[in-house]
């Protein structure tokens, strides 16, 4: 969801301190629209001079999401508003600024966890499309299309990459060996929140452990 969040670094402790204050709209955007970061200041707020630093390190953000530490796709980032300091400011301060915007606004604007689907196209005997289409379905897959050339059906599908990971030992069970399929990635889509809730899950446990080490 849309939110208005502010990042804010302040250290004065006698000498030269640190100081930056950013606001941000985190929204986001089409599935595949990637990240857009968008420079709204105006009368000087912020100098142009810290604006790409800003972005910098929101961009480095990116890499490791409040979600599983997962990468974030398809995010706007537009900063809005803030404030400086002629002599406290700096590149420094302006960078770890829009890192704490960025990762806090991140952690309540309601994330969601996606997963690469693949685009399949799966060739088998005519008489094996039932046991073969049976299994998709127990995939989280969908049929797209079918086609038939002689005795040879096939079948144009869409699956969770994680589903299909091992789809030749289980095509060739399936069909003996007469089935042929190739595969790309096609897009990403959202993870069933069931699923997604247990995989995080299990992702929290791993960490906990390997902090216990």
């Amino acid at each position: 969801k849309k939110i208005n969040i502010e990042g804010k670094v302040k250290k004065q402790s006698g000498g030269h301190g640190q100081f930056a204050d950013c606001w941000i709209n985190l929204e986001p955007t089409p599935r595949d629209a990637g990240f857009i970061f968008e420079d709204c200041i105006v009368g000087g707020a912020i100098p142009r001079q810290f604006i790409p630093s800003v972005e910098k390190w929101v961009r480095d953000a990116l890499q490791h999401g409040v979600l599983g530490g997962f990468p974030v796709v398809d995010v706007k980032v537009s900063l809005v508003d803030g404030k400086f300091h002629a002599v406290d400011s700096s590149d420094f301060a302006f960078q770890t600024a829009g890192s704490i915007a960025f990762k806090e606004g991140m952690a309540i604007a309601e994330p969601t966890l996606l997963e690469p689907i693949m685009h399949m196209e799966i060739s088998v005997p005519e008489s094996m499309t039932g046991d073969v289409l049976k299994d998709l379905s127990g995939r989280r897959g969908r049929v797209q299309g079918m086609s038939s050339r002689g005795t040879v059906q096939t079948i144009k599908a869409e699956a969770p990459m994680s589903e299909v990971l091992e789809y030749g030992n289980v095509l060739n069970g399936i069909t003996s060996g007469q089935g042929t399929y190739i595969m790309s990635i096609a897009s990403y889509k959202e993870v069933p929140e069931q699923i997604a809730t247990r995989l995080l899950e299990a992702l929290k446990k791993k960490k906990e452990a390997a902090e216990e080490e």
